[in-house]
């Protein structure tokens, strides 16, 4: 899966029901995002710092932004563009997540960037989440799965 097509119907929205961490120490994040239908979708391998941001970010904390994402928000700005959406998709052993901007004037999509990020700008801006729909599972078969 290339991530690169547009089609709509391949992705569901989902919400992020829960941030975490996987060590004792903070260091590895994780997160799950749940779909409207109740199906989840566990996210984890990335770092503690960007859990730390979107669980702030999702706390209404929006007064100090990382300076990687002030730099998207500042580009934005000068190109007259507004950050809508963002769609998460496997691209091998990795996830990986396209930007969807738009302005009057046209709209970009920003291709192939780490999920992670993404999702913790889309908690920042308070956009949809949308990710590929066979990611998704039935949060019984999750329960299955951790009790094995």
């Amino acid at each position: 899966m290339s991530g690169y097509e547009d089609d709509d119907s391949t992705y569901v929205l989902a919400s992020i029901s829960d941030v975490g961490f996987v060590d004792p120490y903070g260091m590895e994040g994780a997160l799950i995002l749940r779909s409207k239908d109740g199906k989840v979708f566990h996210m984890r391998a990335f770092s503690g710092e960007v859990a730390r941001h979107i669980e702030r970010f999702r706390q209404g904390d929006k007064n100090s932004i990382p300076t990687i994402y002030n730099l998207v928000n500042e580009i934005a700005d000068l190109g007259d563009l507004l950050l809508t959406e963002v769609r998460v998709y496997p691209s091998g052993s990795a996830l990986r997540a396209n930007l969807y901007f738009k302005g009057k004037e046209r709209s970009i999509i920003l291709r192939h960037y780490r999920a992670s990020d993404s999702i913790a700008l889309a908690a920042y801006y308070d956009i949809p989440i949308k990710v590929k729909k066979d990611l998704f599972y039935d949060d019984i078969e999750n329960e299955n799965e951790r009790l094995r």
